[in-house]
């Protein structure tokens, strides 16, 4: 397992962003998108890869790509009750910038659906992407899931449980990589809460990605601010000892000083001063890339 430690002093940045957004009198995440260009590529929003309302996703190529790329699905967070994809296309603005296809679906939440309803949507958007990749020039080779906190727990289930993508009718195999942001993997018992009715209590252990490590698992990116309050580092070093246990080649990039929220925040074009999300990112799929079979 590699670990690093990273140190950033980013208050007054932080303050910066805090107070555009006050000054907007909207959400942060509406404020990144809007500051971020998107005249390197393009999209096609609002397809269907199920049959309700919400299994809708967006995906967006970089125009001057050439050959196969690279293609990341990416889910939000957001407690598995609240998120809309549209307000994540700063994602996809830093990550097509990088040279990748990216695909960000909404999936079913709470208080409507429970565990493992999310998973099960997750999985059919990666089964679609998987089957479409010659469309939007993805790489089979290099299919990654990737996901900030709640997201992250949808993505880990989906590359350590290979039974979602299976029944979905994809390979796991096909999936090269997972990259976890700020993601719970490892959070019972649960305190008092919605996530109670979130996690039934006959399917939470089925709900831990902890308990589905093994020596199949793709390659895997963890990173999480030390300062994160809301899922705690703990789970990412959890589940990266799982990993190392099972030879399952692990990073976890633990930073100094960063909270939940500024994670994700850091994959916007013009916050990358928040955390070194979006390096560390580009870097772990480059390795991957060139790693030998």
């Amino acid at each position: 397992m590699n670990l690093t430690v990273v140190s950033l002093n980013v208050a007054g940045c932080a303050m910066q962003v805090l107070l555009l957004v006050a000054v907007a009198g909207c959400s942060p995440l509406t404020i990144l998108s809007a500051t971020s260009p998107s005249s390197h590529f393009r999209s096609e929003t609002d397809l269907s890869y199920g049959d309700a309302d919400c299994q809708r996703l967006d995906v967006y190529v970089p125009k001057d790509a050439v050959g196969l790329r690279p293609t990341i699905v990416f889910f939000y967070g957001g407690g598995w009750r609240s998120g809309v994809r549209g307000r994540y296309e700063f994602v996809a603005s830093s990550l097509t910038r990088a040279g990748f296809v990216v695909v960000i679906p909404d999936y079913r939440r709470y208080p409507g659906n429970v565990f493992p309803a999310f998973v099960e949507d997750g999985a059919a958007a990666a089964a679609w992407v998987l089957d479409r990749l010659d469309r939007y020039g993805g790489d089979p080779e290099e299919v990654y899931l990737m996901g900030h906190s709640a997201g992250a727990h949808i993505a880990a289930l989906l590359a350590l449980n290979g039974q979602y993508l299976r029944r979905a009718g994809a390979a796991p195999s096909d999936i090269a990589g997972f990259i976890g942001l700020s993601g719970p993997y490892d959070f019972l018992p649960l305190e008092p809460g919605y996530l109670r009715e979130v996690f039934p209590s006959s399917t939470r252990e089925a709900s831990q990605p902890v308990n589905f490590v093994s020596r199949n698992a793709p390659r895997t990116l963890l990173i999480h601010g030390l300062d994160d309050n809301v899922a705690r580092p703990g789970n990412s070093r959890s589940l990266a000892a799982r990993l190392s246990e099972a030879r399952v080649p692990v990073t976890l990039k633990l930073y100094e000083g960063v909270g939940h929220g500024r994670i994700v925040a850091a994959l916007a074009p013009r916050f990358g001063f928040l955390a070194e999300t979006l390096a560390d990112t580009v870097a772990f799929i480059e390795q991957v890339g060139n790693a030998p079979d």
